[in-house]
């Protein structure tokens, strides 16, 4: 991300109902992901978040998260092959969460995000956490619908600042992932 403040950064948090597509572009965008990164991928690409939750409602944006051996080795050999191929890179000092190297994929127009790339070191906590929340609620119909009944307050009330919305789900995903 460079020069002006792209219209995707300032997208609202909009809940969508789920959408069957959101699985194909997942599948379509991992492969083309997978090839990409392959000399630096370790556990692969995975599709996580909501939109990887059969039913769940969710922002209409695929999350895919990568296991690779060098997370800033992929932002430095492989952002100009990213950017071609539709990827923005958000550097650590605008994105803050240093545990990740971060990708959004707008739409044609550059309006709206479809997808958001995590790319995080292999072993690192947070890929196992990413995996175990997104497979908690796949296994349990009532979690996901009270995940999906938090979201949907959430997006009412902190539906123009994305960040807000994001930390206000924190408590109960940390409450999931401790069961």
């Amino acid at each position: 991300m460079s020069g002006a403040v792209p219209a995707w950064a300032h997208e609202k948090a909009k809940l969508h109902s789920y959408n069957t597509e959101w699985v194909g572009l997942a599948r379509a965008e991992s492969g083309r992901l997978s090839d990409l990164l392959a000399p630096w991928l370790v556990d692969g690409v995975e599709h996580v978040g909501s939109t990887a939750v059969p039913g769940l409602a969710a922002k209409p944006i695929v999350d895919l998260m990568a296991s690779v051996r060098d997370m800033d080795g992929v932002v430095g050999h492989c952002s100009r092959d990213l950017l071609a191929a539709g990827w923005s890179y958000v550097p650590p000092e605008l994105d803050r969460r240093p545990w990740r190297r971060f990708f959004v994929k707008p739409d044609a127009a550059g309006k709206r995000r479809v997808a958001h790339l995590h790319v995080i070191t292999a072993g690192h906590a947070r890929w196992a956490e990413q995996l175990a929340f997104r497979d908690a609620l796949r296994r349990n119909e009532r979690l996901a619908q009270e995940y999906e009944i938090l979201k949907r307050r959430l997006s009412e009330v902190y539906g123009s600042d994305r960040e807000a919305y994001t930390r206000a789900k924190s408590d109960f995903i940390r409450t999931v992932l401790r069961r």
